[in-house]
């Protein structure tokens, strides 16, 4: 099972790579918007596979606020780069 965890672990870091290279040179803001949030719930993906590890309940109280804040920035970033019309 270790074994697993670690090849999990390195393809959700791989496909972390795409995003950061996206962060930089996207030519819009909704682009690097989209790669932070793509970043960050690539973070809370990594943090489920190893609470899988671990079997703590503390880190899945961890997964979900990291969720909610992590959908409410993406709501909040949206109404930035939309100037908040609806």
């Amino acid at each position: 099972m270790n074994t697993v965890v670690w090849i999990v672990l390195a393809v959700v870091a791989l496909t972390m790579l795409p995003a950061a290279h996206r962060i930089l040179k996207g030519p819009t803001d909704a682009d690097r918007g989209a790669a932070a949030d793509m970043i960050f719930f690539a973070f809370v993906g990594a943090l489920a596979v190893l609470g899988l590890q671990m079997v703590e309940g503390l880190v899945f109280d961890l997964m979900l606020i990291a969720s909610v804040v992590g959908f409410l920035s993406t709501m909040s970033l949206a109404r930035l780069i939309t100037r908040g019309q609806r």
